[in-house]
């Protein structure tokens, strides 16, 4: 569990993120959502310790993160950040192998090899893991750094925006790929994501975020109404029952995007 009790942060005259307390539930996908400028982004740096904030607390699991020594705060949490730039000549398996430095620092053992074996399966990288990180796609690169955080075998992981630079198909996988974590080895997902559509289709929970404050949080399907969603993105959005899953339709019907396309890719891959 984790808990965030009166978080705010400062850049000059503006609160970009102000006074958010909200828990997180241990064992599930939970989502924040919002428009741009909501704060998202800047409360996953500061509940992951990448960013001070200026008042507040963040508890994990009971006690204050600021005291957890950082070699074992790296084995409790890993964070993708949203930008990730990679300069050096190395490849992919090099760079998934930096996901278990919190454990080897550097001396990778037999159990550190087959993770980084197992993280490589789970994002289907085999063909690539020998190619150099700067011949891959954007795409491809996203996947890569996923797989790193997987390797780092943590109770808690937090992306953010892990879906840029993905294609319909590899965003549907990295989605199910957070699920089976989930089921399989009950991990804690935290991720930011803009596509209210994902969150909605593979989340358990979702936390709202508007003008720096949590404007909504709860099970998914409490969250994602008409009026709670027009409110926050301050459009209209209708809400559609569609194989089970509760799907915001809010592009216009002359343009090209299809619902059924949709669901077909995302609900029944």
């Amino acid at each position: 569990m984790i808990d965030l009790k009166g978080i705010s942060k400062i850049y000059g005259q503006k609160k970009v993120v102000n006074d958010v307390s909200v828990s997180i539930a241990k064992g599930k996908v939970t989502s924040f959502i919002g428009p741009n400028g909501a704060g998202k982004s800047t409360l996953l740096s500061m509940i992951t310790r990448l960013l001070d904030q200026d008042s507040g607390e963040v508890l994990l699991e009971g006690k204050n993160i600021l005291q957890a020594p950082s070699d074992t705060l790296a084995k409790k949490i890993a964070i993708l950040k949203q930008s990730n730039h990679m300069d050096l000549k190395i490849t992919v398996r090099e760079l998934i192998s930096f996901g278990r430095f919190p454990y080897s620092k550097g001396r990778l053992n037999e159990r550190d090899h087959e993770i980084i074996d197992e993280a490589i399966s789970y994002m289907e990288l085999e063909e690539y893991e020998e190619r150099y990180i700067d011949e891959l796609s954007g795409g491809q690169r996203q996947r890569v750094y996923i797989a790193m955080t997987i390797a780092q075998d943590t109770e808690y992981i937090f992306l953010d925006e892990p879906l840029n630079n993905l294609d319909m198909k590899h965003s549907v996988q990295i989605m199910q790929i957070l699920r089976r974590l989930v089921r399989e080895r009950n991990k804690t997902i935290i991720i930011v994501i803009h596509d209210i559509n994902f969150a909605s289709c593979y989340s358990d929970n979702i936390v709202a975020m508007k003008d720096g404050k949590v404007a909504v949080s709860g099970k998914k399907d409490d969250v994602i109404k008409k009026e709670i969603l027009e409110d926050i993105y301050e459009m209209d959005i209708n809400i559609e029952c569609i194989y089970g899953q509760q799907i915001c339709v809010y592009f216009d019907e002359h343009q090209d995007a299809s619902v059924d396309d949709f669901i077909e890719d995302q609900v029944r891959a």
